[in-house]
């Protein structure tokens, strides 16, 4: 390879006009060229960029790459210089072991697929409180504010037993939070927010225990400040990440009505249409490991504290590991997608997403047989690339009354 190793040299932030789902061009091009390419980081400094199924998958699974916070260069901003902090107690994902596992060991009992599949029955009466919301108030709507975004919100407050009085409030925090278009300044407006109810909610809990997954935690050894950090990952985690494959899944579905129509026809689907839309869209697209040591990958040697750049939703499309991977298939049988990461930092909340998914996909579309764009394709606003999560601002629908 040596010599003629494909190198990119900007993170590319825009995706080709008419292709909303695909990566954007050069990454798609990137992987033609092979599994893994040079990449320079915003200020120059050398890194690795991994476009392969394989590949990706075994980086993700080497403990000799680091997930630390301080150890990262991030793809779009330049933090040459910068000494970033070890992430705040309990922001877990941002951790090696042994500091990762204790605060994610605390929580495997607490998303088991037993338990999520219990709670299918409190997310189908979510999902048709909203859909009844949305038929009462008439077409047309946005499916991201009347949809996408409450129902995962919702449930993130029931698991974190946040007071149906202050669910609103709460709600409206981390949309300001999560949104992708606010400024630096309302980013750190929202966070400091979040944090401070959460802190407050964790002093509540720790008082008067109720029955939700934070009130369980305060039975361990973890501290307020380790709570407040914990319960943070599960906000970041289980909202954002799942309002916008509800919203950009939708948009999906309406710009390929072939397997639109299967879906309607055959609620038993569901299950195969949640796993391809999550490999198809991708909605996390990268992460970032850090090099602890020398490591040889895919012929080639990565220095010891150089971070690499693991782009899913490339590896996701990959065509040594799935076949067509540029068409959406729910009859696809070659599963297996790293949609939700892969090793010890796999997504923990992932069955409650796909419970969610589950219930809303068949429930909307089975709800409004009419469902359609209110506008053209190519006029729904979508999230910028640099944004830690893919999918719309808005999605305009309609329907026939």
């Amino acid at each position: 390879m040596g010599e003629s190793l494909h190198t990119v040299t900007t993170m590319p932030t825009t995706r080709r006009p008419g292709c909303p789902f695909d990566p954007p061009a050069e990454l798609t091009d990137a992987r033609r060229h092979g599994p893994i390419s040079r990449y320079t980081f915003p200020g120059g400094e050398p890194g690795w960029l991994i476009t392969g199924y394989d590949l990706a998958r075994s980086v993700l699974a080497d403990p000799r790459f680091s997930s630390r916070k301080e150890l990262m260069r991030h793809p779009f901003f330049d933090s040459t210089g910068m000494e970033l902090p070890p992430a705040p107690p309990g922001e877990f994902l941002l951790m090696d072991e042994p500091r990762h596992g204790r605060y994610r060991k605390p929580l495997v009992g607490k998303f088991t697929v037993r338990r999520m599949r219990q709670l299918t029955e409190r997310v189908e009466r979510i999902t048709a409180d909203h859909l009844d919301a949305m038929e009462k108030a008439g077409p047309p709507a946005d499916l991201v504010t009347a949809f996408a975004h409450p129902i995962p919100a919702v449930v993130m407050c029931e698991l974190l037993g946040v007071p149906y009085e202050d669910r609103g409030s709460f709600q409206e925090q981390i949309g300001a939070f999560h949104n992708g278009e606010s400024s630096d300044e309302e980013q750190i407006a929202a966070y400091t927010a979040v944090q401070g109810y959460l802190a407050e909610l964790v002093a509540a809990k720790r008082a008067n225990p109720t029955d939700d997954v934070l009130s369980d935690l305060t039975d361990g050894d973890l501290t307020d400040e380790e709570l407040r950090g914990v319960a943070l990952v599960l906000l970041v985690a289980g909202f954002d990440t799942t309002a916008n494959m509800l919203g950009l899944g939708t948009f999906a579905l309406l710009r390929n009505p072939a397997q639109l129509a299967a879906l309607r026809a055959d609620p038993a689907l569901a299950d195969r249409a949640v796993e391809e839309l999550l490999r198809y869209l991708s909605v996390a697209k990268m992460f970032m490991r850090t090099a602890l040591e020398d490591i040889e990958l895919g012929g080639q040697a990565i220095e010891a504290g150089t971070t690499v750049v693991v782009s899913y939703h490339t590896a996701n499309r990959d065509p040594e590991r799935f076949a067509d991977p540029h068409v959406l298939d729910f009859q696809r049988r070659d599963g297996g997608h790293l949609a939700f990461g892969h090793g010890i930092h796999q997504c923990l909340g992932q069955q409650l997403a796909r419970v969610e998914m589950r219930v809303a996909f068949p429930a909307l579309v089975n709800r409004f047989p009419t469902l359609r764009l209110a506008v053209p394709a190519d006029e729904v606003g979508l999230r910028p690339e640099t944004a830690d999560i893919y999918g719309v601002k808005s999605l305009p629908v309609t329907w026939d009354v």
